[in-house]
């Protein structure tokens, strides 16, 4: 696995990732940050050409794979903002505490092994008014495209570089002290296990909260 994890899996990760219907979900999302950025799982880069380079100041650019990062390296050298990558996991995040005015996550916390303590650490190094912006594929609410979800997820996740089919993005958020601020959900054109996708803003509470059924999800105005 060594092999395909280091020459093979990063370039199935970026095919993958790249497809039209996720970078048109990525341009939708990467302009709402602002400020002090932290993206967590950077990956290849793919969301770097959607920053609003007017409205960001510094980029901490976070992945554990020598190899993905590379290709972002060469991404970043387009924009215009500064760009520091942190070659570290992302339940241990390298930055003092209340740094940073919003989080990036995309198609991230589906490959995360301790979410948890990942979002612990997102939540503490948020600023009090800071923002969690997340786009994630996740546990879909049709019954049968779950059956093959969770059929799926013990091999894809060997395949696919860690990748859960099967996680519940909103309800890991809410058990991670935030709060769903606007999230919109639906399936997008793809491979049917990984359609569903869920994007939005939460806030971090430091403490659980309600289930997201019972949060309000207004359109994001502007």
């Amino acid at each position: 696995m060594k092999f395909y994890n280091k020459h093979i899996l990063p370039n199935l990760v970026h095919f993958a990732c790249s497809l039209k219907p996720a970078m048109q979900l990525r341009e939708k999302v990467v302009p709402l940050a602002r400020g002090q950025v932290l993206e967590v799982g950077i990956g290849t880069g793919l969301n770097l050409p959607y920053y609003d380079a007017a409205k960001v100041t510094h980029l901490w650019a976070l992945d554990p794979s020598p190899e993905m990062v590379r290709k972002a390296e060469l991404k970043a050298r387009k924009v215009t903002f500064p760009v520091e990558f942190l070659d570290l996991p992302c339940e241990d995040i390298p930055l003092e505490t209340a740094s940073v005015d919003a989080v990036l996550v995309t198609y991230t916390l589906c490959t995360i092994v301790d979410v948890q303590q990942a979002l612990r650490e997102i939540g503490r190094v948020l600023k009090p008014e800071g923002e969690l912006i997340f786009c994630e594929h996740g546990l879909a609410p049709d019954v049968r495209i779950r059956r093959w979800q969770n059929r799926l997820a013990p091999a894809w996740r060997c395949l696919g570089g860690g990748c859960h089919l099967n996680r519940d993005i909103p309800r890991l958020i809410e058990e991670g002290g935030f709060r769903i601020q606007e999230m919109q959900s639906a399936y997008i054109s793809g491979w049917g296990p990984a359609s569903y996708n869920t994007w939005g803003v939460a806030t971090w509470l430091q403490r659980p909260q309600v289930s997201v059924a019972e949060i309000s999800q207004p359109e994001r105005g502007g």
